[in-house]
């Protein structure tokens, strides 16, 4: 089943209508294979296999950016680059890039053993599993300068040509993203504000005596870019071959520790020494008590919009390019977003200020055509939040656990989950599905129990599996789980715990997860879902 755009688009509304499907949610890190972290080698393409076996469509993934701080992939160094931590080393074998002899020379391998900030530890076998960055980012950097070296020395390497190609269509963000990189590297610091004055405010003459001194590092920089978005595009393909679309996600911000904000200053709110006034987080909510104060700087839409946007486009285009489908994280943000002064120390203190609206996303139709997006409609959402929603024809989010805090409040329940809309069981942000229902606080009466025992469902079933059998009945064109609930792992599985600072992102699947019987049970729950 391929989502061809002429297949999925009510010319005359722009409503995105996508087939009837399911799928996964799994970040790259979070795979198996290579000791430190996931990457974009062989177990990524046996995921692939095992989404097929088990009948489903859709592999969702988290961004696929360099993060700045703390590992998480929503606050990034680059709205546009990948994260070389991704990049699978034995492929660079098959590449004559790298030999087996220089994987062991290059640094000692990170361990098989939980990173020092992972979560709490687990109760089962199967979540014990959790990514080292720190010493994958040491081993994966030091093959990688092997890999660039002997590629700088091979002037016949059949991978020149391709190099410059990319390079050259990958111009308008490539070049200063690796002026960026190498900057960051020489300098020790990625908060560029604390960089020389004459870089800070970017004169010419500075930037160009630089360019000069880090030439080698910034065509480094270009080649891990490269690498990355070869493995990429190899791994997207074999996806599509084998009926699996890959959803991506898009943070609506970026960190202020990037290339973005560096290169456009002008086009964030900002000051005239490059800090941020105002930054990004989200009022007191369900995760949090008082807000989250993501830190990210605020856009200055007045400036973007005598771009006509040309940020947003560039940037929608190159999604579009990675992905099949893309989740638009935050998209309340368009319409009204919450602007945090940028001394303060919570979010309480924060405000609502309107958003761009539909201007963006129409403008980026003008060049690109029709957006097969996702919108992420989560939290305070407002009446004027789903008006533009609908109005630009985005599929929202409904979320199971959100469905059972209230017997009255039946909105994130899977029996009334719209059609156009792509249901969950939970998100990156949740905890499992065994996890909320070991911690959850059933009201009296509780809705949860009472949807249960009315609810038809396989005898001894267990209730994890009843509540991934709900989403994927429900009435949503699109269903996805993650990985975690089909596992049945608990709260030591959980990807993230918004407002916490430190040990989130790091789990990561065991490498006898993937199995015919589990395949074969989802294969036949999707089925009988009519999905």
């Amino acid at each position: 089943m391929r989502f061809a755009s002429s297949e999925l688009i009510d010319f005359d509304t722009h409503a995105m209508k996508f087939p009837r499907s399911s799928g996964v949610l799994l970040h790259i890190t979070s795979l198996p294979g290579e000791p430190g972290t996931g990457d974009l080698g062989e177990q990524a393409y046996r995921f692939v296999d095992f989404l097929a076996a088990a009948g489903q469509k859709v592999w969702q993934i988290l961004p696929l950016s360099p993060p700045a701080e703390g590992n998480s992939p929503y606050s990034a160094y680059s709205a546009f680059a990948g994260n070389p931590l991704m990049i699978s080393l034995p492929q660079l074998i098959h590449d004559d890039l790298l030999t087996a002899n220089d994987l062991s020379q290059a640094s000692p391998a990170p361990t098989q053993s939980d990173a020092t900030t992972a979560m709490p530890a687990p109760t089962s076998p199967a979540s014990q599993r959790h990514c080292d960055f720190a010493a994958a980012a040491v081993h994966k950097e030091a093959a990688l300068c092997i890999a660039f070296e002997r590629f700088q020395n091979t002037a016949s390497h059949p991978l020149r040509a391709p190099l410059l190609a990319f390079c050259k269509k990958q111009a308008k963000w490539l070049d200063e993203f690796s002026r960026f990189e190498a900057l960051m590297r020489r300098l020790g610091d990625a908060t560029w504000t604390n960089w020389p004055p004459e870089l800070v405010t970017r004169q010419p003459a500075a930037l160009s005596q630089w360019d000069e001194e880090l030439a080698e590092a910034i065509q480094y920089s270009k080649f891990k870019q490269f690498v990355f978005d070869r493995q990429w595009h190899a791994l997207k393909r074999y996806a599509g071959e084998h009926n699996v679309q890959i959803c991506g996600d898009m943070p609506i911000f970026v960190a202020h520790e990037s290339a973005d904000v560096w290169a456009n200053q002008t086009l964030f709110a900002v000051d005239e020494t490059g800090n941020p006034t105002l930054v990004a987080g989200v009022p007191p909510d369900y995760f949090s008590k008082t807000g989250q104060l993501w830190g990210n700087p605020q856009y200055d839409w007045d400036a973007l919009e005598k771009t006509h946007y040309r940020w947003w486009t560039e940037r929608f285009g190159e999604a579009m390019r990675q992905f099949d489908l893309l989740r638009v994280d935050h998209f309340r943000g368009f319409e009204a977003y919450w602007a945090v002064p940028a001394t303060a120390r919570t979010a309480v203190s924060g405000a609502w200020k309107k958003g761009p609206g539909a201007k963006p996303f129409d403008a980026a139709r003008e060049e690109l055509g029709e957006l097969p997006f996702i919108a992420e409609d989560l939290g305070l959402i407002t009446e004027e939040v789903h008006q533009l929603r609908e109005q630009l024809g985005f599929p929202g989010m409904r979320v199971l656990q959100f469905g059972f805090d209230q017997m009255e409040d039946d909105f994130h329940r899977p029996n009334t989950f719209p059609e156009d809309s792509i249901a969950y069981t939970g998100t990156h942000d949740n905890d499992t599905l065994v996890g909320w229902l070991k911690k959850r606080e059933p009201s009296s009466p509780d809705p949860l129990a009472e949807w249960i025992a009315t609810h038809e469902h396989p005898p001894g079933e267990q209730v994890h599996w009843q509540l991934i059998d709900a989403v994927l009945q429900s009435p949503s064109s699109i269903a996805i789980v993650p990985m975690q609930d089909l596992l049945g792992l608990d709260n030591a599985a959980r990807m993230n715990i918004p407002g916490q600072a430190a040990g989130n992102w790091t789990w990561r699947m065991d490498d006898t997860s993937l199995n015919a019987a589990l395949a074969d049970k989802l294969k036949s729950m999707t089925q009988r879902a009519g999905r």
